[in-house]
């Protein structure tokens, strides 16, 4: 086994790899990109839009991308508007936010209300699905378990495979209601050294999300502030527009005609890549690698130091990356990270982390300047810099970090379902063949 596995990744590398010749002169738009690193315009969209530059034209005549603060909206309502909003009404969001992704509208008062219940009363998973989750080999993959029971939740629909609005309408609000039960229910299992079905904690249908999937989690209702911070996470993570790599794989799959298990599934398995879902997680492990080699973490040019390793590929993970730094769209900002930053300071007193807050913050504010100096690009600190932290704050475990991701994603994902069967054509890219010519098939005995 171990000769054909090494000769088939030698015949991959040597006939996979990619001429940058050709890419030039073709003007290959490769991962959806633009020479200047904007994405491809591949479809429309009302749900998200994520604003990090603006293009002017240049003295030269060439257009040019110009960096600005970070902005981004849902359905065209400012994201930070909805946070404030539900802030200043002491009440949760998310709930509201989901309603307007799926729908384009802010939900009436009651619309909102019965809404809610709705989502409370689906929450609830089917006896023999609970069963699916505690009888699964035992492992540490949360998000590769979320894949399993998403997938097999089409034996309990019976009409799994329409493509009718109201089936797949009915489909995604499910999933939306039953995602943090599975999620909780997936790592319960894993603390279980015996499976038993009477310790899986009920959903409370009278809670918010926000506080009944931590309620799931410890067995008890949280406090106010970090629900309400949990609610404005999950506000965070609900969309980013059609092009992040798990919403376009979610609109690939349903624009193919499969059906809504499938198509969030998709979403799911781009989420698992450590490209798109697991930043957070990184950060937390860059952060308590910097810890320990760092002696005075308020000496700045100690800290900018071995920033620079990480830079080199002499530090860390030796990747040459600083992980929750830098974003495909923002360039000065990101509006997520910006509001997590307050925040987390107020959870570093409540908890007693100022010191190593006050280190997250030193490194925001050094390593852009770093990575501008040393490569010429234009970054700041995203979301997952700061919500790996939060989290932790929480009492929250890095292995659920992903798959909380997930749960608030897939009301994104949903919606852009929605919105590609509306539309309703095949999304069919073309590729260019980076084959010389044709071949001469040669008889086996020949070759």
């Amino acid at each position: 086994m171990e000769s054909v596995l090494k000769k088939v990744q030698e015949l991959a590398l040597l006939h996979d790899k990619i001429d940058p010749k050709i890419v030039k002169e073709k003007n290959i738009k490769l991962g959806l990109r633009n020479e200047d690193g904007s994405g491809v315009f591949v479809g429309i969209t009302s749900k998200g839009q994520v604003i990090g530059y603006e293009k002017i034209i240049a003295g030269d005549g060439f257009e040019k991308l110009n960096p600005i603060p970070g902005k981004l909206y849902y359905c065209g309502y400012d994201v930070a508007d909805l946070v404030k909003g539900k802030e200043e009404d002491e009440r949760f969001g998310f709930e509201e936010t989901i309603y307007l992704l799926l729908t384009g509208e802010l939900p009436e008062e009651k619309y909102l209300r019965s809404f809610s219940k709705e989502l409370g009363k689906r929450r609830a998973l089917h006896q023999e699905a609970k069963e699916i989750i505690l009888n699964r080999p035992m492992h540490d993959d949360q998000m590769g378990s979320l894949h399993t029971i998403v997938s097999a939740m089409h034996l309990f629909d019976k009409n799994p495979n329409s493509t009718d609005l109201m089936d797949v309408t009915r489909q995604c609000i499910d999933l939306i209601a039953k995602f943090p039960t599975i999620i909780a229910y997936n790592y319960q299992k894993k603390l279980m050294k015996k499976n038993d079905c009477k310790k899986l904690i009920e959903p409370d249908p009278d809670l918010s999300t926000a506080e009944n999937f931590l309620y799931m989690l410890s067995g008890k209702v949280p406090d106010r502030f970090t629900a309400e911070l949990f609610d404005t996470m999950l506000i965070f993570h609900a969309e980013h527009g059609g092009g992040n790599n798990s919403t376009f794989a979610t609109r690939c799959v349903s624009s193919s005609g499969a059906n809504t298990y499938m198509a969030i599934c998709a979403g799911i398995g781009s989420l698992s890549g450590h490209l798109h879902g697991g930043a957070n997680e990184a950060v937390v492990k860059m952060i308590s690698d910097i810890k320990r080699k760092v002696k005075d973490w308020e000496d700045d040019e100690e800290v900018k130091s071995y920033l620079e390793k990480l830079l080199d590929k002499k530090a860390g993970d030796k990747s040459g990356k600083i992980y929750g730094l830098g974003h495909a769209v923002y360039t000065l900002s990101d509006p997520r990270a910006v509001f997590l930053e307050v925040r987390g300071e107020e959870l570093a007193r409540m908890y007693g982390k100022e010191e190593e807050f006050s280190l997250y913050k030193k490194i925001a504010k050094i390593a852009p300047r770093l990575v501008n100096d040393k490569k010429g690009k234009v970054v700041c600190t995203n979301v997952d810099f700061y919500s790996g932290f939060v989290y932790q704050c929480m009492g929250i475990p890095k292995e659920l970090f992903t798959p909380i991701f997930a749960m608030a994603r897939v009301s994104g994902w949903s919606a852009h379902r929605i919105e590609e069967i509306i539309q309703g054509r095949i999304i069919r890219p073309s590729y260019f063949s980076s084959l010389k010519g044709m071949k001469s098939y040669m008889p086996l005995i020949k070759r």
